[in-house]
């Protein structure tokens, strides 16, 4: 069998390369909602939240650009449209929402939604002995669990 150029089975890792680029097509809309609520906050915790949101569309432009550098790592080519983006994203476009507790539980349930695909993309990776992808993918998740208890408690 041939082998990219980091030394994994070409066809092995076109599996994980689908789920990445399903991660990557789900953050892309992620952030966008991320961007969408920091600019349209109002209210009362709007200090709060606006440096929160601000703070979570940072880290995920960071893993935005490692998702698809992993694909290109793994000599495939990332999403790169927004027509892409959308046609594969489980999450949603978040459009006219102006209550600030309705933005929070997007955004906690959108987390939920990127969890649930990177443990996914684990459970790919580690079948082809994926280390690389595996770790990447496992410190994103132990943020985004950490978010996720935060946003749920602010909720309550």
């Amino acid at each position: 069998m041939s082998t990219n150029d980091i030394g994994l089975e070409i066809k092995e890792s076109k599996a994980s390369v689908i789920k990445l680029n399903g991660l990557l097509a789900n953050y892309e809309v992620y952030y966008q909602n991320l961007r969408n609520f920091h600019w349209n906050v109002s209210g009362a915790n709007f200090f709060e939240l606006h440096a929160k949101f601000e703070e979570l569309y940072n880290a995920a432009n960071l893993g935005i650009d490692e998702t698809a550098e992993r694909i290109l790592t793994l000599g495939e080519r990332p999403y790169s449209s927004f027509e892409e983006f959308l046609k594969n994203s489980k999450i949603k476009e978040a459009k006219n929402i102006t209550d600030p507790k309705k933005m929070v539980e997007i955004v906690r349930d959108n987390l939920n939604t990127l969890l649930e695909l990177e443990r996914d993309v684990i459970e790919t990776a580690s079948a082809q002995n994926d280390e690389g992808t595996v770790t990447l993918i496992s410190d994103y998740i132990t943020a985004k669990e950490k978010i996720v208890w935060m946003l749920s408690a602010y909720l309550k």
